[in-house]
């Protein structure tokens, strides 16, 4: 059986986002991600004929970028804050593919579950706009779960015009925000590009193989479903991020 293809968030080793690449390659990861928000890897810091200078260190260092993260930290659900915000978003595509991934990451905000919710309206306009943006390029805009159930976000991709909306799964999102993330596997299975490996007891996010996911489960789940993406550790507290991604990579991968 394939092993898994294993990613670190570069951004959470603590270590500054050039160190974190390099520390991700020392310790045996397959891949990186990280932010394209601010910073030196944001689209107005890296100008375009210096992009494939990092694309070249992700090479030398055999790694592979399994995503930019394009999250500014407030959503799409501001209709007035959206017009500075799309345009922001589109530069990270760009970059992204400049960079060698076609997959980006974001949070959209909290989907309501009642489709004459104002907010419905607005995150409908939006990742129209972003899809279809997305789709002329070859990208997709994969937002992360766990703000709502899987089944309310699914309703929400399947209202879209544009196909280029898809979904990083972070089952630990679901535990924290308390809902089911086992049937959100199920329901979103068609639209999981990508995947955080994360873990959670009750509100708190814990070590993997430390909390309430069932990461044998998980695993072999969206291997039934033929997914074959990465699984991008993300470590976003604790006092010893880097002790704890090493063990993470060992415990995937076992599975």
């Amino acid at each position: 059986m394939q092993g898994l293809k294993v990613g670190v968030f570069a951004d959470n080793m603590g270590l500054g986002v050039w160190d974190g690449m390099k520390k991700a390659a020392e310790i045996g990861a397959d891949g990186v991600q990280f932010y394209t928000t601010s910073g030196p890897l944001s689209p107005e810091n890296l100008p375009k004929e210096k992009r494939a200078d990092v694309a070249k260190l992700l090479a030398d260092l055999g790694l592979t970028l399994s995503a930019t993260c394009s999250d500014f930290g407030q959503g799409l659900v501001d209709e007035a804050k959206n017009r500075d915000l799309i345009p922001r978003i589109k530069a990270n595509i760009d970059l992204a593919l400049d960079l060698g991934t076609t997959i980006i990451t974001t949070h959209i905000g909290h989907v309501p579950a009642d489709k004459n919710d104002p907010v419905w309206g607005v995150l409908v306009k939006a990742l129209e706009e972003v899809g279809a943006y997305a789709d002329s390029v070859g990208a997709v805009l994969a937002t992360e779960t766990g703000p709502e159930e899987g089944v309310t976000l699914v309703s929400l991709i399947e209202s879209l015009k544009t196909r280029a909306i898809r979904v990083n799964f972070d089952p630990a999102n679901f535990i924290i925000y308390g809902y089911d993330h086992r049937a959100a596997v199920d329901a979103l299975r068609p639209y999981i590009v990508h995947t955080h490996a994360k873990d959670a007891k009750g509100k708190l996010e814990v070590p993997l193989g430390q909390g309430d996911v069932d990461f044998p489960w998980y695993v072999g789940k969206l291997r039934s479903f033929g997914y074959d993406g990465f699984y991008t550790i993300e470590r976003e507290v604790g006092p010893d991020p880097i002790g704890d991604i090493q063990q993470a990579i060992a415990f995937l991968r076992a599975l």
